[in-house]
């Protein structure tokens, strides 16, 4: 059966077909195919884009394919170096602390013994000056230090200690010109020949042991050329995975321990000790890292590779030397000690005030001066009568304690460009000078002596602690001194009354010192008053003026 079909539509209503109206659909539809055309052309273009670059990165990656290779074998070797250097080290590092304990306690020993032997003289010498004021009173030592066995041994250090006091003055003498001195100012320094061959026989034997630790391990793993070479390869060929990989953090650890180990020996309180800028291991990693066709930049973290080993080794090793070795009694240790750590805050970034292991360094220094004084330090007392013969032991002893003070202040005060001026000052000031050296002074006659003495106390203090003082008075740690100064002066006066006209114009000119030492003490109001009363009046008005 046929389909049905919809009602018939008469030709006269169908729409009429005009030229125009075709043309439009014909329009229409051929701007319908170009924009199909147009897509499709895209679509074609970025396929082609996509089948270039597709074309261009798997000829890249054909090019690089031996780089690659090349990245991934030498980071290979590498992860087999490094687990191989750590497990060296790890290996290696119980021995080397073995050695720098070993080396450590030798050079305690030493000193402790340099200790030990100066209080034992200092105490023989005021058992000396007490047994003879005790026998003169009448008095029996109960102590059984009268006994013949300690005698004998007391007898046998005296005559040591005389000697070697024999022998540095002859030494002082034999200089040209001679040098200024008062006994107690030098140090006694000298050995007996068995504990120099005893130290020497001991330090040979860690030396040669130090030689065989690396031994049994090849170049490549025991010197800091091979090591270096490695790791700078790597910087050099492969300088983003390096960085990423944070090896400028690891090196100082690496370096350490052979650091360590060239420092075994090394100590600058010895004179003659070796530069540390002319070791090997500073001369090899002094410049890491860089080449001549590369320009140095801060912002590269391996220039922190010296001063980080500076941190953790050299510091580290100055803090074991000041707490054990270092005698603050010794100018020429003193001297060689601030000079070597003023070159390091000089010089190194790390060694500053906010870094962990200065601070350590520097509280180990104010702790083995405090222990100085706690331990080393004594003033004998003794009556004026007594003190009145010149050239009695009782006076040359005090003379010796006090110099020797003054001799103690002078090498704590070399400090002053690197501890903070407050504990300094507790300790120079309040510990030394107030407690014992005024009351040495408070206790004898005001003459050219005491003066001389109080100059040279004066002359060392910091210049800096009064830069910036205000108003007419000193520091108040430096107000008992300036008391003494100006009772000095009254002294000194009143001395003179009654005297030859050549001995009143010498207290005179001794008050004008006084004077002027109050002034460089800023104590400007004691100074006043002194030129006030002594009619000082070119001395009045350089007070005024300031």
């Amino acid at each position: 059966m046929a389909p049905t079909s919809g009602p018939m539509v008469p030709p006269s209503q169908l729409p009429a077909v005009t030229l125009e109206s075709v043309k439009d659909r014909l329009r229409d539809r051929l701007d319908s195919l170009k924009q199909v055309h147009s897509a499709h052309q895209r679509e074609h273009d970025k396929h082609t884009f996509d089948m270039d670059s597709s074309v261009n990165v798997v000829d890249d990656i054909e090019g690089s394919a031996d780089d690659v290779e090349q990245q991934f074998t030498f980071f290979q070797e590498m992860r087999g170096y490094v687990r191989d250097l750590v497990e060296c080290l790890n290996e290696k590092a119980p021995k080397i602390d073995q050695l720098e304990t070993a080396m450590h306690t030798l050079l305690r020993q030493r000193a402790e013994r340099f200790v030990q032997r100066r209080q034992d003289d200092t105490k023989d010498e005021s058992e000396e000056q007490m047994n003879k004021t005790n026998k003169a009173a009448g008095n029996l030592d109960t102590l059984g230090r009268d006994s013949p066995g300690f005698a004998e041994v007391k007898k046998r250090r005296i005559a040591e200690r005389e000697a070697r006091r024999s022998r540095r003055r002859r030494a002082r003498q034999a200089m040209d010109p001679p040098v200024p001195h008062h006994e107690g100012m030098s140090s006694d320094e000298e050995e007996q020949e068995t504990d120099i061959l005893r130290f020497n026989s001991e330090k040979d034997r860690i030396v040669t042991e130090a030689g065989k630790i690396f031994e049994d391990v090849v170049d490549d793993f025991c010197t800091f050329r091979a090591i270096k070479t490695k790791f700078e390869r790597w910087k050099y060929d492969f300088g983003e995975p390096y960085r990423e990989a944070y090896i400028s953090l690891c090196l100082p650890k690496l370096f350490t321990p052979f650091v360590r180990l060239e420092l075994l020996t090394w100590n600058p309180l010895k004179a003659n000790a070796q530069d540390l800028e002319d070791m090997a291991w500073y001369d090899s990693l002094l410049f890491y890292g860089f080449r001549e066709t590369t320009q140095l930049t801060d912002d590269d973290p391996d220039v922190k590779l010296l001063p980080s080993i500076v941190e953790k080794v050299v510091l580290q090793k100055l803090t074991g030397l000041a707490e054990h070795v270092w005698d603050p009694m010794s100018t020429r240790q003193t001297q060689r000690f601030v000079t070597m750590v003023q070159r390091l805050v000089d010089d190194y970034p790390t060694v500053a005030g906010d870094n962990k292991a200065t601070q350590a360094l520097l509280r180990t220094v104010l702790g083995r001066m405090r222990k100085t004084l706690d331990d080393d330090v004594f003033m004998p007392l003794y009556p004026k009568g007594v003190l009145e013969n010149k050239s009695s032991g009782a006076y040359y002893f005090l003379q010796r304690q006090f110099w020797s003070c003054v001799k103690l202040l002078g090498n704590m005060l070399q400090w002053h460009s690197i501890l903070a001026r407050e504990p300094l000052m507790e300790l120079c000031v309040d510990g030394l000078l107030n407690r014992y050296m005024l009351l040495a002074l408070q206790n004898s006659e005001v003459n050219d002596d005491s003066i001389e003495k109080s100059q040279k106390i004066i002359s060392s203090f910091p210049r800096q602690w009064f830069a910036g003082v205000e108003g007419d008075e000193t520091l108040p740690p430096l107000q008992n001194l300036a008391r003494y100064l100006s009772h000095s002066a009254n002294t000194l006066h009143k001395n003179s009354i009654g005297c030859p006209d050549i001995d009143r114009r010498k207290a005179r000119e001794n008050i004008k010192q006084v004077a002027k030492l109050l002034v460089q003490i800023h104590a400007l109001d004691h100074a006043l008053q002194v030129a006030r009363e002594h009619s000082l009046k070119d001395l009045k008005q350089m007070v005024v003026g300031r």
